[in-house]
């Protein structure tokens, strides 16, 4: 894709608003039935030394899956999966912000396809359907439409497999400078035309430019997974933004009744992974998922 092309691209995504924001009311006016699952991410579990501990832990706390990083050890993680019984809820890279695939090297944006490949892998093995990718970073060096091309193009030499194994690339929102709006993100996934690329949406990473309530109507259909995570605007502009992710789930400025439903209007059923510090102790982790539990019912 050439820079017109691109910047056609963007003017048009507008267009896809639509066919992404689906109303899920029913004849009768009423909201369905809420059907989300209760995830944890593999950060968030903050004890344990082994696979199989952090999955008891997880466990104990109350969630129906976790969410672990690519490149573990197959075995072990089908160990914990078959000893607790809790399911991998998705695959999260562990190596895309090693190797972006938005970098100027091609050997580096080569190695990133390898390691999204293994994510890929990873999800088919644990049964799982979608992976946490990162798709690239605009910077001083790589500018926003290299990373928009780059990353386009190496996503799709991932896509065939990602095809054949049914695991779906979901696209994560993360302080990258990159997909900003979520109609340019609405456009990114579509370009694809592919049913195996969608976006893995961080209600958190969005409060510093952004409302997600307003994300996920856009996004629609197009959404893979859900990412529950707390922000707070005062203490991003006393401290800085990184500061923000510094608050408690429900104690920030998410308004999560409004990201429900919007869940509930696209009709979104699946995985609400928590991704946020406060699992350092039984105690926490469990607090963390009575929280997620808490917003759900908003």
């Amino acid at each position: 894709m050439n820079r017109r092309e691109f910047a056609r691209n963007s003017a048009m995504a507008a267009a896809f608003i639509a066919s992404g924001s689906l109303n899920s009311f029913s004849a009768a006016g009423k909201l369905p039935q809420r059907e989300l699952k209760k995830g944890v991410m593999w950060g968030s579990i903050a004890m344990g030394k082994t696979i199989l501990e952090k999955f008891k832990f997880a466990k104990d706390a109350g969630f129906d899956g976790v969410e672990v990083m690519s490149h573990l050890n197959r075995a072990e993680v089908l160990k914990a999966v078959e000893v607790t019984g809790l399911p991998v809820a998705s695959v999260c890279g562990e190596l895309h912000w090693k190797y972006l695939l938005s970098d100027p090297d091609p050997a580096i944006r080569e190695q990133g396809v390898t390691a999204l490949k293994v994510c890929l892998q990873d999800a088919s093995a644990y049964n799982t359907d979608t992976v946490l990718l990162v798709p690239g970073r605009v910077s001083d060096i790589v500018t926003y439409d290299e990373c928009w091309m780059r990353s386009t193009e190496e996503i799709k030499k991932a896509l065939p497999l990602a095809e054949k194994l049914q695991v779906k690339i979901g696209i994560e929102n993360v302080w990258n400078n990159f997909l900003l709006s979520p109609m340019e993100a609405a456009t990114y996934v579509d370009q694809f035309k592919s049913p195996m690329v969608g976006f893995y949406f961080d209600c958190g990473n969005i409060l510093a430019y952004g409302w997600p309530e307003q994300w996920i109507k856009i996004l629609g259909r197009r959404l893979a997974r859900v990412h529950i995570k707390e922000f707070s605007k005062k203490l991003a502009g006393e401290q800085g933004n990184r500061a923000g992710f510094g608050v408690k789930l429900q104690e920030g400025d998410v308004n999560w009744a409004a990201v429900m439903k919007a869940l509930d209007d696209v009709n979104y059923h699946g995985w609400t992974t928590i991704e946020q510090p406060g699992g350092e102790t039984p105690e926490g982790l469990a607090d963390l998922c009575n929280r997620l539990k808490n917003i759900q019912r908003s």
